[in-house]
């Protein structure tokens, strides 16, 4: 089943939508409901759903802006339904990668065909990937990673995502679930593994090390230190060099 989600501030209107149309038959799970277009993008940060069937007239985000901010989401497919026939609206909707529009009130026939359609792009999307498995994904996973391992010190989300061209939370979320391990995790992995190799020198002092690989207090290190690997930098540094003391 695919994943959909219905948006219109009008709650019968969205909940009639859910309820009343065979989504399963056509093999569509409407897995939620909103009526605020900003709750519903809260919602696609963390969860991943197939399509948006999206109202445009909405008090807190209009569907325009809301389609603008998910292209982010290049995964997903954007239906409009709307009252007004307007071709402002209609360009629009084209330039934020809109998959179809509907007008209201929204005849079954052309619903139907719509989602048929898109059904038909979403299986052929599902072939494309396992003839070339997540070749999308994995050059955006390969190249977060090498930017971690050379920008450790000052690396943030908000950069890698900007090299990558998505947005920081949807980078988030699909680093972890393609790669098995968040940003963050990782980020600090690569600081601990880097720290214990400066520990086993005896010319670099733990400021210097707390400083190289990314942290402007010392302490602030050592506290980081000591959760990841259940030891102070100084005791690592004497169970490797055999006693030695900085």
């Amino acid at each position: 089943m695919y994943k959909l989600i219905i948006i219109d501030d009008e709650e019968k209107i969205a909940s009639g939508m859910a309820q009343l149309f065979p989504w399963q038959n056509i093999g569509f799970e409407v897995v939620q409901v909103f009526t605020s277009a900003r709750k519903a993008l809260e919602y696609l940060d963390s969860h991943p759903v197939d399509v948006v069937l999206t109202d445009i007239e909405m008090p807190d985000m209009n569907g325009l802006e809301l389609s603008r901010q998910l292209m982010s989401h290049p995964d997903i497919q954007k239906v409009f339904f709307s009252s007004y026939s307007n071709y402002e609206y209609f360009r629009s909707a084209l330039q934020s990668g809109v998959t179809d529009y509907l007008m209201k009130p929204v005849a079954y026939s052309d619903l139907l065909e719509c989602f048929e359609k898109i059904r038909t792009r979403l299986d052929a999307r599902s072939v494309q990937h396992e003839e070339a498995p997540k070749a999308y994904y994995d050059q955006i996973i390969y190249s977060v990673k090498q930017y971690l391992k050379t920008n450790y010190r000052n690396a943030t989300l908000e950069e890698a995502a900007a090299k990558v061209n998505l947005s920081s939370s949807y980078l988030s979320r699909i680093f972890k679930e393609k790669s098995g391990i968040g940003f963050s995790d990782l980020l600090l992995k690569i600081r601990m593994e880097k720290a214990c190799e400066l520990l086993e020198d005896i010319q670099y002092k733990s400021y210097d090390i707390a400083y190289y690989v990314g942290y402007d207090n010392p302490k602030n290190f050592s506290r980081a230190f000591k959760a990841y690997y259940h030891m102070s930098p100084s005791e690592y540094r004497k169970s490797r060099l055999g006693g030695a003391a900085e």
